[in-house]
């Protein structure tokens, strides 16, 4: 009985019950989508930084874990000094640098026989590796979401190369130039971003890290194993991001909670003749007050279905158009839930309380 009630409360008032679904819908999705995108960025950023195979990590003083933030301030000289170190069989210096042209893309400007060595060669899609300053090579993903081909004209850097070969992804960025190319285009001539190195056994790490520490010149360099490397890409680490969803969530819940607070609020007071006659035949406060919630949660879990659905498609469609990775996962769908439901109640309870005072006498006098 109470439940028929309550669906005919919201569908006799279809609009202000759509406009609370909608509401909570952007909710969630707002959340998941933002959220989604952090946590793609992160993950994808790891994955692709695994898949170089290195297994000690070299970056300048002072410089962040973040990739492609640190420039390109270490004399290139400094790989051999590293390559005369104890278990070392490879280093692979490179220059990173961030493109913000069209999407957020990391470039990398490397040694193709010193880069291949760490994991062993590019696997190609089509084409091959580049033999020339203004040749690149750009993973699947980018020539995807770009509809780049081989032989096409990129530009990069404000600056033209031709597409040589398409990669598999996941080992390292996004495109790839001969180290000098990218060195000339920012300034960094014979200058490394960071230096990869390859051991002869990944267990000897710690100690080649160490190692580093010791020779002079060197002791102020940032060295880690690539295993610290990678744990410290999560959200809590950098900069601003865990603050940054925090905001975001906030946010998301405070647009939730007003428009549910506005919307019962309302439904409440045209109400008042209908509650009023609910007492009189001895429907307690809990009663009203359960009536009133049940109403709100009914409302925020359309607006839950809706959001989880709209942020799948959404999530389909930046994944084939762009390079941006949004991760959408189940804890964070089951997260979402709780703070959607949540924010959703909270905004009721204060109507509900109101409904639940109100005087039967006063109620049903009331026009």
């Amino acid at each position: 009985m109470m439940n028929r009630m309550i669906v005919a409360n919201l569908t006799r008032r279809p609009l202000r019950s759509l406009i609370s679904i909608v509401a909570v819908m952007l909710e969630v999705t707002l959340i998941l989508l933002i959220v989604g995108l952090a946590l793609g960025l992160l993950r994808d950023s790891r994955q692709r930084q695994a898949g170089i195979g290195a297994d000690v990590v070299v970056m300048p003083p002072g410089s962040s874990f973040i990739v492609g933030l640190t420039g390109a301030p270490m004399p290139i000289k400094v790989g051999e000094i590293l390559g005369r170190l104890d278990h070392v069989v490879a280093v692979a210096p490179v220059v990173t640098s961030v493109s913000t042209a069209g999407t957020l893309e990391l470039i990398d400007g490397i040694e193709l026989s010193s880069y291949e060595k760490l994991s062993g060669p590019f696997q190609l899609v089509a084409g091959r590796p580049f033999q020339a300053p203004n040749e690149c090579m750009v993973d699947d993903v980018s020539a995807r979401a770009r509809h780049t081909k081989v032989g096409d004209t990129v530009e990069i850097l404000s600056h033209p190369f031709r597409v040589s070969g398409i990669v598999e992804p996941g080992k390292g960025a996004r495109k790839f130039l001969e180290i000098g190319a990218l060195q000339d285009l920012i300034g960094a001539q014979n200058k490394a971003t960071i230096f990869y190195l390859k051991l002869d056994d990944p267990s000897n790490a710690d100690s080649v890290v160490l190692e580093i520490k010791q020779v002079p010149g060197m002791e102020r360099y940032v060295a880690t194993s690539m295993a610290y490397y990678l744990s410290m890409m999560t959200t809590s680490r950098y900069p601003g991001v865990s603050e940054f969803i925090d905001f975001v969530i906030a946010i998301s819940v405070i647009i939730g909670f007003l428009v549910i607070f506005q919307s019962m609020y309302t439904a409440v007071i045209e109400r008042t003749r209908e509650i009023g006659i609910l007492k009189a035949m001895g429907a307690s406060k809990f009663y009203i007050v359960n009536v009133i919630l049940r109403e709100t949660v009914l409302l925020a879990l359309v607006g839950i279905l809706a959001g989880i659905v709209i942020s799948l498609v959404a999530r389909a469609g930046i994944d084939g158009r762009t390079t941006l990775p949004v991760v959408v996962t189940g804890g964070w769908i089951l997260r979402t839930t709780a703070i959607a439901i949540v924010g959703a109640v909270l905004g009721a309870l204060y109507p509900a309380y109101k409904a639940a005072q109100k005087d039967p006498i006063d109620a049903l006098a009331y026009e």
